[in-house]
């Protein structure tokens, strides 16, 4: 592990090569509609896995000019690569560049950041504070992860156990200094517990309307509606001023299909097939 972090000699061929495999690799985990709700597709939206290629980049250069430009370079290849593979695949076509602007802008940035990195290699206290903001965003994400994975079950374990690894790994193999190791490792540990722990306490919720009343589907609130299993949340009906109309409200607390039951005042139960994800859903009447 600790030649990984500074004991691999990082030519131009393999910086080139690297952002060609993680470009292709990250249009293909958006590509592949079956990874859509999963750790595989994270590389497409958040920034641990590239945190993780910059770091790397970083403790293999070898003066802080080369970890700046080699920064870039991989940024500039590998995000751009990551749509323009999109591109065929996409009702966007070539409009999906437009949220290439976004990783732009952090690709401009890894020149700064890659320069002042590298001072994460002379082992000093003021080369942890320099960590620290990757640290944060790890962990951030890593928050965000959890969520999915409590809500979505087995879902995102790969990526909250990275995101935990990486938080722990960048302390101790960074840095040679064992005071600032142990410091480093605490205060990784202290973000994950934290993240953890708020999380229990304020487990995810999907609240949405699923349902408004129309021709097809007619009640108002004499009727009722429940969830055949209520582990996977609550409905109710409710009234919206706004639209002047009645709509079906769910608080979803996990992934999974499920029945809902329109009852009316008379008994008579209309059956519907609910199919939860993490921020979507689908309903049909049986």
């Amino acid at each position: 592990m600790k030649k990984l972090f500074g004991g691999i000699n990082l030519t131009w061929t393999k910086v080139i090569i690297l952002a060609i495999i993680a470009g292709v690799y990250t249009a293909l985990m958006a590509i592949i509609p079956a990874l859509r709700y999963s750790s595989f597709i994270t590389i497409t939206a958040t920034m641990e896995v590239w945190i993780f290629f910059g770091i790397l980049i970083i403790m293999n250069s070898k003066s802080n000019k080369d970890s700046a430009l080699k920064c870039f370079v991989f940024f500039l290849i590998s995000q751009p690569l990551v749509y323009l593979i999109q591109v065929p695949f996409s009702n966007l076509g070539w409009q999906l560049f437009v949220y290439y602007k976004y990783w732009f802008i952090w690709t401009i940035l890894c020149l700064p950041m890659g320069y002042i990195g590298y001072y994460m290699k002379k082992d000093k206290w003021w080369g942890y504070l320099i960590l620290l903001p990757m640290i944060i965003i790890v962990s951030n994400e890593y928050y965000r992860y959890l969520s999915d994975f409590m809500f979505s079950y087995p879902k995102y374990i790969l990526i909250c156990l990275f995101c935990i690894s990486t938080l722990i790994i960048y302390p101790l193999y960074i840095f040679n200094n064992k005071k600032i190791k142990i410091v480093g490792t605490i205060i990784s540990c202290i973000f994950i517990i934290v993240a953890t722990v708020f999380n229990i306490l304020n487990p995810p919720i999907y609240s949405t309307e699923i349902m408004s009343n129309n021709e097809e589907h007619s009640f108002d609130n004499t009727y009722k509606v429940y969830l055949v299993d209520k582990k996977y949340g609550e409905v109710s009906i409710k009234y919206f001023d706004a639209l002047e109309n009645y709509m079906i409200h769910a608080e979803f607390k996990k992934e999974g299909k499920t029945t809902m039951i329109l009852e009316s005042p008379n008994n008579e139960k209309q059956e519907y097939l609910i199919n939860i994800k993490r921020n979507t859903y689908e309903v049909k009447k049986k």
